[in-house]
């Protein structure tokens, strides 16, 4: 047997590349058991299909370019000017339709990396879309919680409503108040108020009518974040009345009578 000549039929490469029949696979499998030469060969031709995808994967097209034209028998050769004589080709059809199935095997560990990267990046997407749907769900049991004690608080037989009217040149605004004086706490419905112009805030205040004494409860800094305008407020006072005004941000020491939005009296109890 012509071991070279059999190297150089391309038969070892359509061997890498997996194209081959069983028996064809069964044929080169004995015959590198035999030959170091033929097994030889074969470690070469996987190591450069090796290079050669490693080249590629890491996006390095011109070196991958470089690396089929040299299997191709494309290398550029020096500058010098040969005169050749014109032979019949050592390597038949089947050289090369051998080093274009490896080419191909290398293109196609290629694409299947880069196929990897794209399923990496649409798990991470996965994962961030994940983590914000965890993120909405959270929020909405809490939302749900809050409604949850809102309603109960609302539906208190001993809960004190307080309407809250509108006052002066603000005639078209309301409020109301829910007090629970068991808990110390008021639930102030802002709906019927307007968006504060920027740098304002609204301020409610518990009042005492004999002598007139404002207290302030705080100011409502999120009343444009707040979509049902329903606001939480500790109350330890012993209040006669509620009104709301509107203050420079940070809030005032005392109402600006000027800037009273709505004003209620709390109804006396029997």
């Amino acid at each position: 047997m012509d071991i070279n000549a059999y190297i150089d039929s391309g038969i070892l490469e359509l061997y890498v590349a997996g194209v081959l029949s069983e028996s064809e696979n069964q044929e080169v499998y004995e015959l590198m058991s035999k030959h170091p030469e033929i097994l030889q060969e074969v470690l070469e031709i996987e190591a450069s299909v090796i290079k050669l995808t490693a080249a590629t994967s890491s996006g390095n097209k011109s070196r991958a370019l470089t690396l089929i034209k040299e299997k191709l028998l494309f290398k550029k050769e020096a500058k010098e000017t040969k005169v050749v004589t014109l032979e019949k080709p050592k390597h038949n059809w089947l050289t090369y339709s051998g080093w274009a199935a490896a080419i191909i095997l290398g293109f196609g560990l290629y694409w299947t990396l880069n196929q990897n990267n794209e399923l990496q990046s649409d798990l991470q997407t996965v994962e961030i879309e994940r983590s914000y749907l965890e993120t909405q769900i959270a929020e909405a049991r809490t939302d749900l919680e809050a409604n949850k004690k809102l309603l109960s608080v609302l539906r208190d037989k001993d809960i004190i409503a307080v309407p809250l009217g509108g006052q002066g040149n603000f005639a078209n605004t309301y409020a109301k108040v829910y007090w629970s004086k068991e808990n110390n706490e008021i639930y102030v419905d802002a709906q019927g108020l307007p968006s504060p112009p920027p740098g304002k805030v609204y301020q409610v205040w518990s009042l005492k009518l004999s002598p007139l004494t404002p207290v302030s409860l705080g100011t409502i800094d999120n009343f444009m974040q707040d979509e049902n305008k329903i606001f939480e407020i500790q109350n330890l006072n012993e209040s006669e009345a509620f009104g709301i005004t509107l203050e420079p941000a940070g809030g005032s020491e005392s109402p600006t009578m000027e800037q009273l939005y709505t004003l209620g009296v709390v109804a006396a109890t029997p």
